[in-house]
């Protein structure tokens, strides 16, 4: 029972507390330790052949510094108390799931439309995606939280988890740190061409399967909800092989095709516009009200994972 119950009481936590901003948060952790990584690789490695080398060197020490300082914060605390091991366990594995954040995000920009507050909307926005959003209109504020609550179904939720089942906490901080990783070094840009490569790569390899099986849980929320199911398979089928990540397109066609909405489009990234490609069909314009459905979606869909992998621990791996 212990593993699943933990599994349990960590996704509860999330949900209830959140990141709370007085306690300290693992992430902010990371990131202070990848800027210090990064900055002594650079002092040593300065040629483009060499910075090659040491990305790989990046995750190998991130990654497995972020495994090994939680499996042995664990070990320490066994000698205590099985107890202070489980409440540990359970904290530091809710530290790596967003779904409160996730849908208080979405609902930040939802509430600025619903008032009518255009230039707050584009604000709110700002604040969790990477594209310019000073002049977005309406429907382009909503696609962007579409597409950001959608994608990080699988980052933000259904990869800790998978991860928590497969190797307890200290392989879902594994997973927080290569996430981590992505989103400051994984960069195609000349920065980190060379230095990130390998992180940017680790990060595809480590959501391949959440990210399919986000897309079929996603159908089977859809289905219950009451959306189209068939559409979000169909979409999933023919359009998440066109988005650039080879994981992404996933959960987003899968929402867009339960939606009947197009996803994709233009961004602008630093004054430099970008096409994405488009997943689903417009068969009608976006609204803000997408935003809420596309929350009940991400919702949804991680209570089952989470109660999925309960059940697989409890059979599976004796509790």
């Amino acid at each position: 029972m212990t593993v699943s119950l933990i599994l349990l009481a960590a996704y509860v936590i999330d949900r209830i507390v959140g990141d709370p901003r007085r306690l300290p948060h693992p992430v902010i952790g990371m990131g202070k330790a990848i800027h210090a990584v990064e900055q002594l690789i650079r002092r040593f490695f300065t040629r483009p052949q060499s910075l090659r080398v040491a990305g790989i060197l990046l995750p190998l020490i991130v990654v497995g510094g972020a495994w090994l300082l939680t499996a042995v914060l664990l070990w320490l605390l066994s000698l205590v108390s099985p107890w202070l091991v489980w409440l540990a366990e359970a904290w530091l594995i809710s530290t790596t799931i967003a779904s409160k954040g996730l849908k208080d995000a979405g609902m930040a920009v939802y509430i600025e439309l619903h008032k009518g507050d255009l230039p707050a909307a584009r604000r709110a926005l700002g604040m969790i995606v990477g594209r310019d959003t000073t002049t977005l209109s309406s429907p382009e504020i909503v696609r962007g939280t579409v597409e950001t609550v959608a994608e990080n179904i699988v980052d933000a939720i259904i990869s800790p988890l998978f991860y928590a089942l497969l190797g307890g906490a200290p392989l879902a901080m594994a997973y927080r740190a290569v996430n981590t990783l992505d989103s400051m070094v994984g960069y195609k840009n000349e920065k980190y061409r060379d230095l990130g490569w390998a992180s940017a790569r680790l990060d595809d390899v480590a959501n391949l399967i959440p990210a399919r099986i986000a897309a079929l849980l996603l159908a089977l929320c859809a289905c219950l909800l009451q959306l189209d199911w068939r559409r979000s398979l169909r979409t999933v089928r023919r359009d998440a092989h066109r988005h650039p990540s080879p994981n992404s397109g996933y959960p987003e066609s899968a929402v867009a095709g339960a939606l009947g909405i197009r996803l994709g489009g233009e961004n602008v990234y630093h004054g430099v516009a970008s096409f994405r490609a488009y997943m689903g069909e417009p068969l009608r314009p976006l609204e803000p009200e997408d935003i809420i459905r596309t929350s009940r979606l991400m919702l949804l869909c991680s209570s089952i994972f989470v109660c999925l992998c309960a059940v697989v621990a409890w059979f599976w791996i004796g509790g």
